[in-house]
């Protein structure tokens, strides 16, 4: 559903350098530090950004050759996106109803009062929660087959999130649909994305199933001198601790299996998102 083939962006010293890819029937996670790249790479897909080179590809055609048509079947919720306070849930509505020929007025409205949404009051009268929950059901109003989601639920306390979050899941019971999502909630994407990459000063660094992450990394925390002695062919990175090295390893059964003086932990996207970006990584792996 969208593809970046070496799409680069600089602006003075930063430079986002940009590869990957989101496949129909999946959730793609996209994680990193805040001025990593991360709404760059949203808004360059969505092409407010045009990039320095590289290609870009939506629905199988190139951005730069993508109109109406393909934007009639995208759904955007960017951080610094929304409607104006001023306007009424109705008048939000007719400003979705002129911009998308697929707009979906009664279930709009009908989605808006289950989640509590007023159609008669002022946005700028509304919780964080409620401007969260009505960015997300502008984005699905229409004929989406992709959504774009920059940091959809920050903010949020936990029952509001969840109300978010269900949506999501619910949109991709329908065959043919495809989410590109940006947290810091690392339990959120852990629990909604099929896959995840991982964003660094601009630059991609990590790609992985989310499954994958849970069920076989992990962390070995030892002492300097077992660390001398450890097989580092699955190691990803170590860093240096007060107690020796704790160390990322995409291999967790294989050290619980051959080092019983190791202490082993599972992790999860924070665990990985910490080492990758600030331990001592091993040149060739990653």
């Amino acid at each position: 559903m969208i593809e970046l083939k070496n799409v680069i962006k600089r602006y003075g010293s930063f430079a986002l350098s940009c590869s990957l890819r989101l496949e129909e029937g999946r959730v793609t996670g996209l994680i990193g530090q805040n001025g990593a790249g991360k709404t760059t790479t949203f808004k360059t897909i969505l092409g407010l950004v045009n990039p320095d080179s590289g290609e870009i590809r939506v629905f199988g055609r190139s951005r730069s050759q993508s109109g109406a048509e393909e934007r009639e079947h995208i759904g955007a919720v960017l951080s610094d996106s929304g409607f104006g306070g001023h306007l009424t849930v109705k008048q939000a509505a007719s400003i979705l109803k002129s911009a998308y020929k697929s707009f979906r007025e009664e279930e709009f409205f009908k989605r808006c009062a289950e989640y509590g949404l007023p159609a008669d009051k002022k946005i700028r009268e509304f919780s964080t929660g409620m401007k969260a929950k009505l960015k997300v059901l502008s984005a699905l109003s229409h004929d989406s087959r992709l959504l774009i989601l920059d940091e959809p639920t920050a903010g949020l306390d936990v029952v509001a999130r969840d109300e978010i979050l269900d949506m999501l899941r619910t949109y991709m019971e329908t065959e043919g649909r495809g989410i590109l999502i940006s947290s810091h909630i690392s339990g959120d994407l852990e629990n909604l994305c099929d896959d995840v990459y991982m964003i660094h000063k601009g630059k991609l660094i990590f790609h992985e199933d989310t499954d994958v992450i849970l069920s076989e990394y992990g962390l070995l925390k030892m002492e300097e001198s077992a660390y001398a002695n450890l097989d580092k062919d699955y190691i990803l990175c170590a860093r240096k601790e007060n107690y020796g090295y704790c160390c990322l390893t995409k291999e967790r059964q294989y050290y619980q299996e051959n080092y019983p003086s190791v202490v082993v932990e599972r992790c999860g996207l924070d665990q990985v998102q910490i080492m990758l970006t600030g331990g001592m990584g091993n040149e060739g792996i990653i």
